[in-house]
């Protein structure tokens, strides 16, 4: 069955675009690629519901972040979802689980295997058979130990002309690095020395979208992993895709015309699928990828770890306030990835412009305070300056002198009541799910400042401390388990609803909150520093009660809340 003619034509246009002219042909490749894969409604499936509801919930994993020593590590994982997470968490983002030879998988090797160590494609099917499944699409680059560079090194198709092969004399200085590693990595070929484009490390070798066949390469993949399941694809460090001497060969029109031409081909195919991007820079630029809300679907909020981060450590949510009264809606269908902990580090580009020079300076010590580390990005002066705090967001709320784990709780859990407040899909996790401390041993083991926040737990040592009411694992969890009952429960959470930040003492943090319809409607106030504080909420109500704690609140009376508590005010209008 041939495409339908109106999509043709917005593939030919977003091409013509993108190549100038568009490469003859390729249209049809792209049909042909499509019709490769048995999708069942395709083009006539219509969508039955929005992509995303308030009880959208997201855990962020490695695929073997848990493991015993018999079971396939994604079974694993699929038996603790299944145990302890089912009435809690309805979506499973699984870092990449390809082999890979760096980085801690996001070097790939093959993007089409599940690595041996983890399991195989059932495993992946099961899942997200139960769960809303996200899957990386490793965009920018490829593994040097790829059969494509395999074949760039030897000279021969198709991966002979997949990569960037430049003059080590070139005008490079004004791309933007996210690394302090070379950009260019010399390489011995079958035609001798070249220096091949890297962005974040001479194993991750950059690949070139200039050359069409590479943008059908990941296309494949992308209608691959649509195929398996994966509704929602991460299209991770893709700001860096598209290089352009004499430019910093980050955000390009060209990367933004793909991200629009993955878009398009997987509504096409898969009406409920889901893209995201990860683009780590500072908010402005993030939220680009939006486009006219024909990019992504949603984009992480970059902003908001660092930013919660500061107001709880200083006590003060005046910049946090600040940040989400600027914050646009984003257009219509799009959406906020909210989180505050990842597998990476907490980046601090995106807190530039945010808060003043001496309060970044104080965020970036009050980390290494408390046993993380920093890692920095090269600046085209030659210059280096903080990229990452490398620190379990857990142990980011410990205090270095004095710290209790009941207070370290308390502070770090109003962060995540807060992060499941704002508008867009919370995403929590692993790590923070189970309240880890930072992990030195690995970073001794690796000599990777990230592993602080990879540990590998032990699927039976897991179970007995989540088991144990009196353990630090099973209080997060137990009070996660309250917070997300809750929040799923209520419409006024709704992804797309509405929003606005309310003036308060700036030891608070205040928003009003609404479902689409303002059928429901809540305020959120949250108080982040270590004393108690009262306020008269400027909104009239004939009654509230606080969803969290059961408090009910009569005729506007003052509300008094203790050090780090939230409350999540339900109330009903006059």
């Amino acid at each position: 069955m041939p495409l339908n003619t109106l999509f043709q034509s917005e593939i030919a246009q977003l091409l013509s675009q993108i190549y100038q002219p568009e490469p003859p042909g390729l249209v049809e490749k792209i049909e042909k690629l499509i019709k490769q894969y048995s999708f069942s409604n395709g083009q006539s499936k219509q969508k039955k519901r929005a992509l995303y509801s308030h009880k959208d919930v997201f855990l962020i994993t490695y695929g073997d972040s848990i493991r015993n020593e018999i079971d396939p590590p994604l079974s694993v994982l699929e038996r603790f979802m299944d145990d302890y997470l089912q009435d809690m968490i309805n979506s499973l983002h699984i870092l990449p689980f390809f082999p890979y030879s760096s980085d801690d998988g996001f070097s790939v090797i093959d993007y089409k295997v599940v690595h041996e160590k983890l399991g195989d494609w059932h495993h992946i099917e099961s899942l997200a058979s139960k769960y809303k499944l996200m899957g990386d699409l490793v965009i920018n680059h490829i593994s040097s130990q790829s059969e494509w560079f395999s074949d760039f090194m030897n000279n021969r198709l198709p991966g002979m002309n997949y990569f960037h092969s430049m003059n080590p004399d070139s005008n490079l200085r004004n791309v933007t690095r996210p690394r302090s590693s070379p950009l260019l990595t010399p390489v011995l070929t079958k035609s001798g020395v070249q220096h091949v484009w890297t962005t974040f490390s001479p194993d991750q070798v950059d690949v070139n979208f200039s050359n069409p066949a590479v943008l059908l390469e990941y296309i494949d993949i992308l209608l691959f992993y649509l195929s398996k399941g994966i509704k929602v694809i991460r299209l991770d460090a893709v700001a860096y895709l598209w290089k352009k001497q004499g430019t910093t060969c980050i955000h390009l029109n060209e990367t933004h015309l793909v991200v629009k031409l993955l878009r398009l081909i997987s509504e096409y195919v898969e009406p409920e699928s889901i893209l995201i991007t990860e683009t780590n820079v500072p908010h402005k630029e993030n939220i680009s990828y939006f486009g006219d809300g024909d990019e992504a679907h949603m984009v992480y909020n970059f902003s908001l770890p660092p930013l919660l981060l500061h107001a709880i450590l200083t006590g003060n949510a005046s910049y946090l306030s600040k940040w989400s009264k600027s914050l646009t809606p984003p257009p219509p269908g799009c959406t906020y990835f909210n989180f505050t902990a990842s597998h990476d580090g907490i980046g601090v580009r995106p807190l530039e412009g945010l808060v003043p020079k001496n309060q970044f300076d104080l965020v970036v010590k009050s980390v290494t305070d408390r046993g993380g580390m920093v890692s920095y990005k090269r600046n085209s002066d030659g210059t280096e300056s903080p990229y990452e705090l490398n620190i379990t967001y857990f142990d980011a709320f410990a205090e270095p002198i004095g710290n209790t784990r009941d207070e370290q709780i308390k502070r770090f859990m109003c962060s995540q009541a807060l992060m499941l407040s704002f508008r867009g899909v919370p995403a929590i996790y692993i790590h923070s799910l189970t309240g880890t401390f930072n992990y030195h041993k690995g970073v001794r083991d690796t000599g990777m400042k990230r592993t602080i926040n990879r540990m590998k737990w032990d699927e039976n040592y897991l179970k007995t401390l989540l088991d144990d009411p009196h353990s630090v694992s099973a209080k997060v969890l137990n009070t996660w388990r309250k917070l997300l009952s809750v929040r799923r429960a209520e419409p006024a959470f709704d992804p797309q609803g509405g929003k606005k930040v309310l003036t308060s003492p700036p030891e608070l943090f205040a928003m009003w909150r609404s479902s689409s319809d303002e059928m429901h409607q809540i305020v959120i106030v949250g108080n982040v520093s270590r004393r108690s504080v009262s306020w008269q909420i400027p909104i009239r109500w004939k009654c509230a009660k606080d969803l969290i704690s059961g408090q009910e609140i009569d005729n506007n009376e003052q509300i008094t809340l203790d050090p780090w508590q939230v409350m999540w005010l339900k109330y009903e209008k006059i």
